[in-house]
């Protein structure tokens, strides 16, 4: 594990704070978990991106094309 020192500004601080209480982990923590959230946003927006540059309209037709053609039947919920 390594350290960082990161300057923030005091109010979002102060907040850190106030939900890694509410949340029962330390502020250290709490920054963990939003970097390591963020980051997995970030790298999901890089892989669609990449598999939308490797999509194929024509693909995608030919692939709709195989699908039944009939109204959608709803679920019996009694």
């Amino acid at each position: 594990m390594s350290a960082l020192s990161v300057r923030l500004p005091e109010s979002l601080h102060k907040n850190a704070k106030v939900y890694a209480a509410q949340e029962g982990v330390s502020v250290n923590q709490l920054i963990s978990t939003a970097l390591a959230e963020k980051i997995s946003a970030l790298a999901t927006e890089d892989y669609l991106a990449l598999r939308s540059n490797r999509a194929s309209r024509k693909k995608f037709d030919t692939a709709l094309a195989k699908v039944p053609d009939v109204a959608a039947g709803g679920l019996d919920r009694r």
